[in-house]
Formats: structure tokens, C-alpha cells, sequence
């Protein structure tokens, strides 16, 4: 019997456990189960892989995708630059029990948005500063792709605030992504608050929310012509790494 499953705080209406279900059904994987395992702070993490045994590799989910860093033996070199980790694999060395972080954020993101690259797509806005911004931006250099982040309290050169926000930085630059929650269920008439009107058809609007499929983000955006995409793909691209490096499948970066 092999057990997956997802650590987070609120996990009710999580994507994954139907997902590696029908993934295990479709493959004929059998004795393998992915659980969901809520947490109330990440200090019961310790508890969890105590009672649970048989635990092979966990998902990371809001908010401890930092805060879950000091809990593991090594980190994935790419996981460390980006500084959150959304993927525990678990290996026994010497009948000791080693964790170690990845994140398939950045991979997944970076598979769903590269058919739709531009020439025009070389700079852009990164909206919110939060754990998701950071495999967000991690894609970005590896993509060749100059950014700037979006904040309501910038705290450095590479941030700036959304009353700084106008039309020239809109009509500049061609990528725009939320990483924000603003518009996800159920609060689906929330959108970050930049100038929509500069918006043109060389756009392209990617939302990593993806419930609902459609946000005001992305409605507002198609709205001025632009090309608009939301997060589901990235959620099963990122989903499909973790069970790649949880079964030592190599795959290219």
C-alpha cells in the first residue's frame, strides 16, 4: 500500500484527491491512495508523518508552503532560489526517514503558458507578492521574461504599487498575471484593481486562479481583446511533476 496526500489548512474543496483518483482508475494504479491531510499549524507536521507510516510523498498547500522549509532534510535547488516548496518526497536511507522539497509550481506553470509566448510578451506585471508570486517569477527567468511585481505595500525596486499603475505600464508591457486570490470562489465579483482600458489584443491575461474558470480578471481582459487563460492547467501540470518525482519518472526542467 502506497499513501499520498495534501497538507494545507483549509483542503475542503481541493482538486487533488479526485484528480490522482481518476489518475489511479484511468492507469490501473492499484493500492495507492491520495489523502487529505488538514493541519492546524504546520508544528502537527512532525505528528502526522509520526502516525502515518506508510506516507511515500505529500503536496503543499496555502499557508505552508514556506513555512514548512525547516521540517525537511534537503532542498531541490530550484525550490531553495524560489524559497517555497509545494512537493515532499519521502525516501528511507539506513532505516531513516528522508524528506525533501520540490516545487512543481514554476514547471507547471511554465508548460501551460509557453504555447501561448508572444514576441510581444518580453516584460511583465506580476500582480501580488504572496507564496504563489514566487514560482511565478521563478518561471519568468527561467522563460527569459524581465518582470515586476505588483504590490499594495512595495517593499523594493522590483515592486511597485497599484496606485502607481497606469496606462503606460499597461500598454508597455503584454503579460499580466494575479497571482492574488481576488475573484476565486465564492468571491467572484473581486478583481485587482489596474487600468483594463489600457488592455489591447497583443495581451496576454493568465489568472492562476481557477474556480471560478472565468475571474473578473480574466472577463475584463477578453472584454478589451486580450488572450486569456486561467490556472487549471498549471494545477494538473504541477500535479502530474509531483507524481513524476515521487516515483523517480525523469522528466526535462
Amino acid at each position: 500500500m502506497r499513501f499520498f496526500g495534501l497538507i494545507g489548512k483549509t483542503l475542503e474543496h481541493s482538486f487533488s484527491p479526485a484528480f490522482f483518483k481518476e489518475k489511479f482508475n484511468e492507469e490501473g494504479i492499484e493500492n495507492t491512495f491520495y489523502n487529505l491531510y488538514p493541519l492546524k499549524c504546520i508544528d502537527e507536521f512532525n505528528q502526522l508523518i509520526s502516525d502515518f507510516t506508510e506516507l511515500s510523498g505529500l503536496n503543499v498547500t496555502i499557508p505552508y508552503k514556506q513555512e514548512i522549509l525547516p521540517f525537511l532534510d534537503e532542498i531541490n535547488k530550484d525550490a531553495k532560489e524560489i524559497g517555497a516548496i509545494n512537493t515532499i518526497k519521502f525516501d528511507w536511507v539506513n532505516s531513516k526517514l528522508k524528506l525533501t522539497g520540490y516545487n512543481t509550481d514554476y514547471l507547471g506553470f511554465i508548460e501551460s503558458i509557453k504555447p501561448l509566448l508572444k514576441k510581444q510578451h518580453k516584460s511583465a506585471l506580476v500582480l501580488g507578492t504572496g507564496g504563489s508570486s514566487l514560482a511565478i517569477t521563478h518561471a519568468l527567468k527561467k522563460l527569459g521574461i524581465t518582470y515586476t511585481k505588483v504590490s499594495r505595500k512595495p517593499e523594493n525596486a522590483k515592486e511597485i504599487s497599484y496606485e502607481l499603475l497606469n496606462k503606460d505600464i499597461i500598454g508597455e508591457t503584454k503579460l499580466i498575471i494575479n497571482t492574488t486570490p481576488l475573484g476565486m470562489y465564492p468571491e467572484i465579483s473581486q478583481n485587482p484593481d489596474i487600468p483594463y482600458n489600457a488592455i489591447t489584443n497583443d495581451h496576454l491575461l493568465y489568472d492562476l486562479i481557477y474556480n471560478p474558470k472565468q475571474t473578473e480578471f480574466l472577463r475584463k481582459g477578453k472584454e478589451q481583446g486580450a488572450v486569456t487563460k486561467n490556472g487549471f492547467e498549471m494545477l494538473i501540470k504541477q500535479a502530474e511533476y509531483s507524481w513524476k518525482i515521487w516515483n523517480n519518472i525523469s522528466f526535462k526542467k
